[in-house]
């Protein structure tokens, strides 16, 4: 069961592969902004994996991020989230990203709630009707 003003968080380590490409810095790097997204979505997902149990699962429909501040290469990344809203399909989320005592980043965060067998019988049937053409 999901509850308003529930909060979560969930600690991540800046890896090479979540480095922004187009900066370098020597052998050191800052966090990309789509990591950043990437951080916030898997936090949020997980949070309501257990919350929801193993029939549903929630897929992103929306996010809003202010990536406000830079992440080097090997630091943690805290993130922190609370439910601001859900009616049974959809939760809102309210995401904050720090590293250390720096915030790099906020967001407003939404997703929809599905069976997942459901959902993946819908993404099968989408495959099959592709295959032929």
């Amino acid at each position: 069961m999901v509850v308003e003003g529930e909060a979560f968080s969930r600690t991540y380590t800046v890896q090479r592969e979540h480095l922004a490409r187009h900066i370098s810095l020597g052998d050191t790097g800052i966090l990309s902004t789509p990591n950043l997204v990437a951080f916030m979505e898997e936090a949020s997902r997980v949070f309501l994996d257990e919350k929801l149990g193993k029939d549903y699962t929630t897929v992103g429909v929306r996010i809003d991020v202010h990536h406000v501040a830079p992440a080097l290469l090997g630091s943690q990344v805290e993130v922190r989230g609370r439910i601001l809203r859900s009616d049974g399909r959809r939760v809102t989320l309210w995401i904050e990203a720090w590293s250390g005592k720096t915030l790099i980043g906020y967001a407003v965060h939404e997703r929809a709630v599905v069976k997942r067998e459901e959902y993946l019988e819908r993404i099968r049937s989408m495959l099959s009707s592709r295959a032929g053409g």
